[in-house]
């Protein structure tokens, strides 16, 4: 968590003069980490909510000894609680949060409802108005979570499937978009296409011989 954190400091504060919104997204394996409930139904903040926020709040301090008022003005706009969303599926009876359905054949969750405020509301995301920059998620769809502005990607799960991590690392591997609307391609960029459109995975070993082979095939 706090790799990523520093990774998206890094990677926002240069993004951030070129009009990008900047987002990492978390993969974790259980939703009760990030968010659960007690015995009156008031909801408590997982160990991963806690944890983010002490990290946040503790990195976030750092980045103003840094020159640069204009982003050191966008970071003090929001407080830790406001940055980051979780995105799970709801259980339609008691309306609260729960972990997706996972195919075990795929390790992929089937439930599209996990993913609806974030496809709804995708332009609003990228809104430099919007203070959601980190988003916590169960799983991975098949089909549906695309946001083309996810810079980092974090799994704080363990998973042997080859097909899930094609799914996670997907999420990122996308051209960004700007506050105007403009796909970030070759012809905005020239050669720094790739050094803006770089997505960085912060991972378990489990991922190292995975990305060592995607590389090697692409």
């Amino acid at each position: 968590i706090r790799e990523t954190i520093m990774s998206h400091f890094e990677k926002e504060r240069q993004l951030f003069k070129r009009g990008i919104k900047c987002l990492s997204l978390f993969f974790i394996d259980e939703v009760a980490k990030y968010k659960s409930y007690d015995e009156d139904g008031n909801e408590v903040k997982g160990v991963f909510q806690k944890m983010f926020e002490e990290e946040y709040s503790r990195l976030v301090s750092n980045e103003f000894h840094i020159w640069d008022e204009d982003y050191n003005e966008y970071l003090r706009r929001f407080y830790p609680q406001d940055v980051h969303r979780g995105y799970f599926s709801i259980d339609k009876k008691t309306n609260r949060i729960i972990d997706g359905k996972i195919e075990k054949k795929t390790g992929l969750s089937d439930d599209i409802s996990a993913y609806e405020l974030i496809l709804k509301n995708k332009e609003r995301l990228l809104s430099f108005e919007e203070p959601t920059r980190f988003i916590f998620s169960h799983s991975a769809l098949r089909e549906g979570w695309d946001n083309p502005n996810v810079f980092q990607i974090c799994t704080l799960k363990h998973s042997d499937s080859q097909t899930a991590k094609r799914q996670e690392v997907g999420r990122g591997l996308r051209l960004c978009v700007s506050q105007s609307g403009n796909r970030m391609d070759s012809e905005s960029l020239g050669e720094r296409v790739h050094d803006i459109n770089m997505l960085t995975v912060i991972a378990s070993e489990s991922y190292k011989s995975f990305v060592s082979d995607l590389q090697s095939d692409i």
